[in-house]
C-alpha cells in the first residue's frame, strides 16, 4: 500500500477510498480461511501494523515505535512542545475474528491525519494516532498489553503468560516484535502523562444496541472494568459411574454446575437492584486424557470473568463467588481454586469531550446516542492514567469477536467525520 504517486502529483487522495483499500489489504493479509486472525505480538499483528505505518509514511507523516512495540503516527503541529491531541486503537484480533474490531479506530485516525495534512493549515499542536499492541486477551489471557506497558502499569508476572497455541511465553513474543522487555518488566513509563492533552478511540460497537435502535454513531459514557480468572479448577474425586451412589459422589462437574446456578441467581438479584453486571464462563472442560462416559469426573477447569461499570460491584461480586465456592465445596465434597485474578478497573469518559463529540454529531446532522461500553478498550487505560478520554462507537451488525462483523462503511465514515472534527476542535473542550 503506497500513496506516494498521488502525493507526488499534488492530487489530493480520496481518503474514503484509501481507507477501504486499507481494510481490504488487512483482510487479505490476515484471512485464516474462516475469519481474521491477527495474533497479539505475533507476525500477523506486526504485518498489519507495518502495512498501515507504510501507508501513513507515504503522506509524509512521522512514524515512531515505542519500547512496547506500539507504533505512533504523528502529524506535526506548530507547537511541538504542547501536549498532543491523540487517538488510536488496536490491530490484533481474536482467533477467527472480524476485520474491523480495533482496526477501524486506527484507520479512522489515519484518515483524519491525511485529511488534515491535505486540507491544512498546520494544526496548533501535534496530532497522534496510536497503533496499540495486544489489546485482545484471547491469545495470552491478558488484555491491553501494549497500552498498559506504555503507561508503566503492566504486571511483569504476566510476561510469563503462555500463548494459547504454542505455549511460548509472552515475553518471547514481545521481544521478537521489537519490544524492550527489560524496561517493561521494570515498570518504566514509556510516555509521560503531560505529553497527551486527550485521547479519542473510535471502535465498532460489539453488541446489538445500536443496530436495534437504528443509531449509526454512539458516544460512550463509561467502560466496564472486569475481573478475570483464566484457570479456575474444581477438584472432586474420580469414580466408577455405575458403582458409586449419589450420596457418596464428589462430582466436579455437578459441583461446577451448582456453582454456576447459584451465581446466576445472584446476578439476577443484583440486576433487579439496578446494579450493572455481566458474568461469563467462556472455557469449560474436563481433562481429555481422563474423561469418559463411565467415569465420574474428579476435576474440571473453567474460566470465569465478570464485568461492571462500578468497582464496588466488582468487589462485592468477587466476595459472593468465594462464598458460594465454599458453600458448594462443603455440600459436594469438592474444592475450588480460583487461580490468579486479572483485574481491569472501570473507566469514565470525560464529559467535556463527550459533549464535544455530541456537538460535532449535531453540526453534521448525524444521529447519535450516549451509551456505556460493555466491552473493554485501550481507552480505559488512557482514562485511568488521568488523560481526558472519549470514545466513538460505530454501528456494527452481528456483534464482534466473530468473522461476521458487518460494519457499514457509510456508518464508519460518519464516525470518522466526528473523530476528525473532534481532533481539530479538541483544544476548545480542554481546560
Amino acid at each position: 500500500m503506497d500513496s506516494r504517486p498521488n502525493e507526488a502529483a499534488g492530487t489530493p487522495v480520496d481518503v474514503r477510498q484509501w481507507a477501504v483499500s486499507l481494510f481490504d489489504t488487512l483482510r487479505e493479509q490476515s484471512f485464516d480461511g474462516i475469519g481474521i486472525s491477527r495474533e497479539s505480538y505475533g507476525p500477523s499483528e506486526t504485518r498489519g501494523m507495518e502495512t498501515l505505518a507504510q501507508a501513513a509514511h507515504a503522506f509524509g507523516l512521522e512514524i515512531a515505535t515505542d519500547a512496547a512495540a506500539n507504533i505512533i503516527v504523528t502529524l506535526p503541529g506548530q507547537d511541538r512542545n504542547a501536549p498532543a491531541i491523540a487517538c488510536g486503537s488496536h490491530i490484533d484480533s481474536v482467533p477467527q475474528g472480524g476485520n474491523f474490531d480495533g482496526a477501524a479506530g486506527v484507520v479512522a485516525g489515519l484518515m483524519a491525519l491525511v485529511r488534515a495534512k491535505q486540507e491544512g493549515p498546520v494544526p496548533p499542536r501535534d496530532i497522534k494516532v496510536f497503533m496499540l499492541r495486544g489489546e485482545e486477551s484471547a491469545w495470552f489471557g491478558r488484555a491491553y498489553v501494549g497500552s498498559s506497558a506504555m503507561f508503566g502499569v503492566f504486571d511483569p508476572k504476566d510476561l510469563d503468560l503462555r500463548n494459547r497455541n504454542t505455549d511460548r511465553p509472552l515475553r518471547d513474543y514481545m521481544a521478537e516484535a521489537g519490544a524492550d522487555v527489560e524496561r517493561i518488566a521494570a515498570g518504566e513509563k514509556l510516555i509521560a502523562r503531560d505529553e497527551l492533552a486527550c485521547f479519542f478511540e473510535l471502535h465498532i460497537e460489539q453488541g446489538p444496541v445500536m443496530i436495534a435502535r437504528k443509531v449509526p454513531v454512539g458516544l460512550v459514557t463509561g467502560i466496564r472494568g472486569n475481573i478475570r480468572h483464566p484457570k479456575v479448577v474444581c477438584k472432586g474425586e474420580a469414580a466408577h459411574a455405575g458403582a458409586v451412589p449419589r450420596w457418596l459422589r464428589h462430582d466436579a462437574v455437578f459441583a461446577m454446575s451448582e456453582l454456576v446456578t447459584r451465581l446466576d441467581q445472584h446476578w439476577i438479584s443484583l440486576m433487579e437492584q439496578g446494579e450493572d453486571l455481566v458474568l461469563t464462563l467462556g472455557i469449560v472442560g474436563t481433562n481429555p486424557a481422563e474423561h469418559a462416559m463411565s467415569r465420574v469426573p474428579g476435576e474440571i477447569g473453567f474460566s470465569l470473568e465478570f464485568r461492571s461499570q462500578a468497582e464496588s460491584t466488582l468487589q462485592f461480586f468477587g466476595e459472593i463467588i468465594e462464598e458460594e465456592m465454599a458453600n458448594v465445596g462443603r455440600t459436594r465434597g469438592v474444592s475450588f481454586d480460583l487461580g490468579p485474578a486479572m483485574p481491569t478497573a472501570p473507566a469514565k469518559t470525560d464529559p467535556a469531550l463527550v459533549d464535544l463529540l455530541a456537538v460535532q454529531c449535531e453540526k453534521a446532522g448525524i444521529r447519535y446516542e450516549r451509551l456505556p461500553s460493555g466491552a473493554g478498550h485501550d481507552a480505559a487505560v488512557f482514562a485511568n492514567a488521568g488523560i481526558p478520554t472519549a470514545m466513538i462507537f460505530v454501528r456494527n451488525d452481528h456483534g464482534s469477536h466473530n468473522p461476521n462483523e458487518a460494519m457499514d462503511f457509510d456508518d464508519f465514515f460518519m464516525g470518522a467525520e466526528v473523530l476528525y472534527k473532534a481532533l481539530m476542535n479538541a483544544p476548545e473542550a480542554l481546560p
